[in-house]
Order: C-alpha cells, then structure tokens, then sequence
C-alpha cells in the first residue's frame, strides 16, 4: 500500500490545545480516542509505536487506524529503546544520538520512525538529539556529524525534526542550530525540561530560540535543590515556568502552533486528572 506524502499537518487554530499520547499511557486508538473525549480535545501528538520503546497494540496498523480515527495529530514522537532516564547522569550516557557505538543503529532507527512519521501523513518528528557537547569539546565534531545525517535522511523524507529542548542550554543549542544549517531541523520547546535539567531560564530561552520553535510541549517543574539530581515535574501552574509568562513570550516570538500537553509522573489516573486540569489552566491563560 502506497504511504501517504506527508503534509504541512492539519490547520488548527493558533495555540490550539493537545495532549501527548504517551503521557496518557494508551495502548491503542480505541483507548486514546476515549480518553480524548473525556478531556474535550481532539489535537494529539502522537507516539511512533516502536515496538520496543512505546508500542500500540495495533502494531503495523498503527498509521491506518489513526489516520481513519478523526483524531487531529499534530506530529509523531521517537524514543530510542536504551535510552535510561534513571539520574541525569544515565540519560547523559544513553540518551539520543550521544553514545558514539549506538549512533548507526539509532540512525537506522530514526529511518524506520521517518517512513513510520509518513505513513501516518504527518510532516513533524521530534526526538532529543542528545547532550550537546560545547564548542571546544572534541566528541562535538563527531556527534553534530551524525546530526547532519539524521536531518539529510529527514529532508528526503520531507520530514522536519524537531528536537527537544532541556539537555543543554539555549544559548548552546542556538550555536548548534546556527552550526548546522539544516532547514528541517527545528526545536519542540519544553520549558519544564530546561528546569528538570538545570539549563536556564524557560522564558530567555523562547526568546533566543523563538524563530527555531517548531512545536511545544507545555510542562511544568521546579529546579533540583541539589546540583546533579532530577528538578521535579509538576502540574500546570505549580511551578517555576510561569505558565502564563511562557504564552505570552511564545505570542510574542510569533509561535502559532498548538501547545501540547505534557504528563510524565503518576499512574493514569493522576496523568489524566492532571492533564484535564492543566487544559482548564491553560484555556484561563489563554483568555487572559
């Protein structure tokens, strides 16, 4: 059966609000367009289904069962299998496209979930690229070597990758975009990861990175208090984004996309109370 070609995605209306499947821990369409419904959305960004990472029980059928399913999916998502969120130290070793010996799989990998992004008929795929070494680091030459792999097997896809802001500050991810002047590769902004991390300040960062920003994940957290260790992921609103100070600066750099709910502690129950109350906090912002 012929892929669909892929599209510029559905036309939604600025800042639309969504959710990301896997924050919701479905298993299938059935289940994801139910949970939708309870929430009162219809705009989702959606797992590949790697069958080792974040699989659906509709395997192979994934694309065509979503595609007939009515739900507006604004871009796929990869997780490479390995990758170890433990401390940030583990996921500093396991994480994207960092270790050298994984970086020819995960390439490999990165071009099934390409045919897997066009297969639903979406144009965007995010991903963490991995820890940005600094620019008189000697592995930095290697590592944005592969990046510019991953974003040439992307373009001929006529795919936009989108990678994932948090594990390096902005000021050293705008050196690296600027470094690898790739058209299709964009970043999906996460203001809580920056603070999960301990990479600066959410609100500088939109700035700075404002015309990159291809698309969002709306999360909120608090520093670590101890240097090395995990911030805490809260709900909407708790805390030290400033949610309503994130919207306006990204209205202010001209973002237009949707904003897309992000929930990853709790089992999913909590998830789907805390998403459903973080869509009512950003509806108040919105109106605001």
């Amino acid at each position: 059966m012929a892929q669909p070609s892929p599209t510029s995605g559905p036309v939604l209306p600025p800042l639309s609000l969504g959710v990301c499947s896997w924050s919701l821990q479905v298993r299938s369409i059935a289940e994801l367009r139910r949970l939708l419904d309870r929430l009162g959305i219809n705009v989702v960004q959606i797992a590949c289904g790697d069958p080792h990472h974040a699989s659906w029980d509709e395997g192979d059928a994934l694309p065509e069962t979503a595609r007939i399913s009515g739900i507006i999916m604004t871009g796929a998502m990869l997780g490479f299998p390995g990758e170890d969120y433990t401390t940030p130290q583990t996921i500093k070793v396991t994480g994207g496209f960092g270790n050298p010996a994984w970086r020819p799989e995960r390439l490999q990998r990165l071009e099934w979930a390409l045919e897997r992004t066009l297969a639903l008929g979406l144009s965007d795929l995010t991903l963490h690229a991995g820890f940005l070494p600094e620019p008189d680091d000697p592995e930095r030459s290697a590592l944005l070597d592969t990046l510019t792999k991953a974003a040439d097997l992307a373009q001929k896809s006529g795919i936009t990758l989108a990678f994932e802001t948090g594990q390096e500050t902005a000021e050293l991810l705008r050196t690296t975009l600027d470094e690898l002047q790739s058209p299709n590769i964009k970043i999906n902004f996460d203001p809580a990861n920056m603070l999960l991390y301990d990479m600066g300040d959410p609100i500088r960062a939109v700035e700075l990175l404002g015309p990159s920003i291809r698309s969002v994940h709306v999360k909120d957290a608090r520093r670590p208090g101890t240097k090395g260790r995990w911030g805490e992921e809260v709900p909407l609103g708790d805390g030290e984004v400033d949610i309503r100070r994130f919207i306006k600066a990204l209205k202010s750099v001209g973002y237009q996309g949707p904003l897309v709910v992000e929930r990853e502690v709790g089992d999913q129950a909590g998830r789907l109370r805390e998403v459903a109350r973080g869509l009512d906090f950003l509806r108040e912002c919105l109106a605001g």
